[in-house]
């Protein structure tokens, strides 16, 4: 049976319409990690000056899980600008 030929392109020509719930979900993702991974830092720090009798490595966990956080949401951004070039 020969193939219709059809004047529309193909679905994978045409530019994707973005999807409002993805770009809300990865934007409202970016909002969390910073304080999640300066939480985790801190409890962390919190935990090693438990164990170690220490009184000031919560501030080095603190500031690893601020460096970590913001690391990861340029990461994140920048991926994000990527996709939708």
């Amino acid at each position: 049976m020969p193939e219709k030929l059809s004047l529309e392109p193909d679905a994978s020509s045409r530019p994707r319409k973005k999807d409002p719930l993805v770009s809300l979900a990865r934007y409202s993702e970016i909002g969390f990690i910073i304080p999640a991974a300066i939480l985790l830092g801190f409890l962390l720090g919190r935990l090693a000056d438990y164990w170690l009798h220490t009184k000031w490595l919560f501030l080095v966990g603190l500031l690893f899980g601020a460096v970590v956080g913001f690391w990861q949401m340029i990461r994140m951004a920048v991926g994000a600008f990527k996709k939708d070039e």
